[in-house]
Formats: structure tokens, C-alpha cells, sequence
């Protein structure tokens, strides 16, 4: 009878280790490695004078769908509260939360609001870039500052966090989002031909912009070939001599990267005037963070609106990093450093060990070989003879 039950369970038990694509086990040493990352970049928002807040993970749907929460709406996971009957969701963005409780339960306190966070995201669909479906998402908001050093305090304290956990040769890639939308207002396209130039631009084929004529063509191809180092796409860009929004932007744009660059000296930075993927909901200028070495942005930011419940809206800057790009960009975890305690060895010494920053792993009963066993539990040394050695 032991066999046909004991092949059960092993099939129950090979069933149970089949995760639903996107999702995975996160085990030692790299969960630690990425508990450890969030602390450090947390460490260091909080240094600059964030406040942490916690959200749920789950709220009501039409919470997260707020503002900036209506770019997300394809990405929540939905179910239903069985007590109110009401639809809820799981967050797909920590940013979303955190413009809610600054229109609701922070709405009183005073401006600039600034607020850090972390935790776990949930999106029914993963990419390319992201396969995950499941992973920690990091970050700030800065709310209710009006002024580009906003911008500059956000960008600052990203490349401060970033750089304070290894991460080494950091980019930085501006965007101004609303620009495209801003111009095409100004030539007034409308329907497909508007749909056409944002193809065209997000897909950087100039060879699409044929059905335009004349400056209104020349315009958006300039826009394709500013993109590139900072410097060189803002002198293009003013080049154009935009009038109304489109041209305040562009001279913010150049504001900013002067106080950038002038803060951080080295900071390789491009401009992608173009670039709105991902920036859907962003009211300004962008940004995005990259790691020679690293495969895809490592985080991203930019100033936005936050709505409150009647209706006014509010500024904000934020941004976020993903711990899933962060670990690829940074060295693999190595093995951790733990010390074998035999049996009997007197609990004072792992006291004393732990409080030194030690590791330890107390041996449950007498080994026959302390320092085989050691090597067996993957400890990498052992306390014998009043003295920690290598195993």
C-alpha cells in the first residue's frame, strides 16, 4: 500500500513545482541579494528625507484606475470581494497607489509630499524585456513641486540609490512624452494621419512620415534625428523654434540637462524626443536608467498629474526601479559565508559571532566528522578549537 501512495504524493509534490509562466521561485542566495538591494535603495530614499508608506497589494479596481492608473487597466489581475461584492485588483504599479494616497489620506499634509516605497507587482502579462509577471518595484514621489528642481531631485536621488548598491557606469535617458502630442496639435492631425506620425516615431521610421508635406513633415523627422546625446538633441530641438507648449518644453528640457549635468559631470545622457512607450501618462519630462552591462532600462520616472477626488489635479515626479533588471545588471550572488557550530560548543559563542556580524549554523546532535558535516550544510567554516577556519 506504501508504493501507490507514496507515488501519489511524489506526483502531487512534482505538480506543486510547476509554476504558471512568468512566476518563479526566488531562492538562496539570490533572494537575499535582491532583499538586500531593496534595503539599500530604500536606505537611501529615505536618507534624502522620504517618508516610507506601505499599500495593500489588493484595492478596490476603480482605485487603480485613476489617472495614471488607466495605462495599467490590461495589466491588473481582477477578483472579487466576496464580502462587498465589489471588484478588486491586484496592483500591477506602485505608483498608482501612491498618487491615490496623496489625494486622499495625505491630501492635508504639507507640499512637497515625498514618499518611498517597495514591494511586490502582479501584471497578467509579461514582455520581452520583462517575461516576469511577478516582481519588486522600488521607488519615490515627489509631490506637489512645481519647479524642475523636482525633476533634478528625483534624478539625483536615482543615480545616488543606484550607484550606493554596485551599480556602475549608470545612463541617463530624458524623454518629454507629451511633445509629439503637443505638435501634432499645433499642425492640428487628427485621426489616422495622427496615428500614423506616433507609429512612425515610435517605430523611428522616417520613411513612414510620407503622407505629411512640407515643414510639418520636416518637423517630426528632426524630431527622429535629435535623438542622441544630450546636448546635441537639445541644440537640434531649439533649432526648430517651437512657440507654445511644445517650445516651453523643449527649453525645460534644456534647463534640466544643464542642472544634470552640471550636478553630475560624467553622467552619460541622451535625449529621445520620440520615445513615449511606457511614458503614456507622464505630463512632462521623462526619464529612464540604464547600466553598460545591463539588459534594459533599469528604472524609470518623470513628472505627472495626480487627480484628487474633485478633480483637481496636482504635480508630481517619481521614480521607479525593478529589482527582476537590477539583479541581471549587477554580479551573480556568491556562495554566503556561514560557520559551523559543532555540538556542544557553548550558545556564548554564537552570541558573540552573530553580534559580530557572523552567520551561524548550530549543530543538532554530535557529528561523527564536525568539518565533513560542515562541508555538507555548504557552511563555509567551522568553529573548532576556540578558532573559526575555513572549511
Amino acid at each position: 500500500m506504501n508504493g501507490p501512495r507514496q507515488q501519489m504524493a511524489g506526483s502531487t509534490y512534482a505538480r506543486q513545482a510547476l509554476l504558471p509562466e512568468g512566476f518563479r521561485d526566488q531562492l538562496s542566495p539570490v533572494a537575499e541579494q535582491e532583499d538586500m538591494l531593496v534595503r539599500g535603495l530604500v536606505d537611501s530614499f529615505l536618507s534624502h528625507g522620504y517618508d516610507r508608506v506601505a499599500p495593500p497589494l489588493v484595492e478596490y479596481e476603480d482605485s487603480l484606475l485613476v489617472g495614471p492608473g488607466a495605462t495599467r487597466a490590461k495589466q491588473l489581475f481582477r477578483l472579487m470581494d466576496p464580502d462587498t461584492q465589489r471588484m478588486m485588483a491586484i496592483r500591477a504599479d506602485m505608483t498608482i497607489q501612491m498618487a491615490r494616497l496623496a489625494a486622499t489620506r495625505l491630501a492635508d499634509a504639507p507640499r512637497p509630499l515625498r514618499l518611498a516605497y517597495s514591494g511586490n507587482v502582479l501584471r497578467t502579462k509579461g514582455s520581452q524585456m520583462r517575461p516576469d509577471r511577478q516582481f519588486v518595484q522600488a521607488g519615490v514621489e515627489l509631490v506637489g513641486a512645481t519647479s524642475l528642481e523636482a525633476e533634478l531631485e528625483v534624478i539625483v536621488l536615482a543615480v545616488e540609490a543606484l550607484e550606493a548598491v554596485g551599480l556602475v557606469d549608470v545612463s541617463l535617458d530624458l524623454t518629454v512624452a507629451p511633445l509629439v502630442a503637443q505638435m501634432c496639435d499645433s499642425h492640428k492631425l487628427t485621426g489616422d494621419v495622427r496615428d500614423m506620425v506616433f507609429a512612425a516615431l515610435d517605430a523611428k521610421d522616417i520613411g513612414a512620415l510620407v503622407a505629411l508635406s512640407g515643414n510639418t513633415r520636416t518637423e517630426f523627422e528632426t524630431l527622429l534625428n535629435a535623438a542622441g546625446p544630450g546636448e546635441r538633441a537639445v541644440e537640434i530641438l531649439r533649432g526648430l523654434e517651437l512657440k507654445g507648449a511644445p517650445g516651453k518644453l523643449i527649453a525645460r528640457l534644456g534647463r534640466l540637462l544643464n542642472m544634470v549635468c552640471e550636478r553630475f559631470p560624467k553622467l552619460s545622457v541622451t535625449i529621445d524626443p520620440c520615445e513615449s512607450h511606457g511614458f503614456e501618462y507622464k505630463s512632462g519630462i521623462g526619464f529612464a536608467f540604464f547600466s553598460k552591462g545591463g539588459e534594459g532600462e533599469l528604472g524609470r520616472g518623470g513628472r505627472y498629474l495626480v487627480t484628487h477626488p474633485d478633480g483637481r489635479t496636482e504635480e508630481a515626479t517619481g521614480f521607479s526601479v525593478y529589482l527582476d533588471t537590477l539583479l541581471k545588471a549587477l554580479p551573480e550572488a556568491g556562495v554566503l559565508e556561514k560557520i559551523y557550530l559543532p555540538h556542544g560548543v557553548d550558545s556564548s559563542v554564537g552570541v558573540r559571532l552573530r553580534a559580530e556580524g557572523g552567520r551561524t549554523l548550530q549543530a543538532l546532535s554530535r557529528d561523527a566528522d564536525a568539518v565533513e558535516e560542515a562541508a555538507r550544510l555548504g557552511c563555509s567554516h567551522i568553529f573548532l578549537d576556540d578558532q573559526i577556519k575555513a572549511v
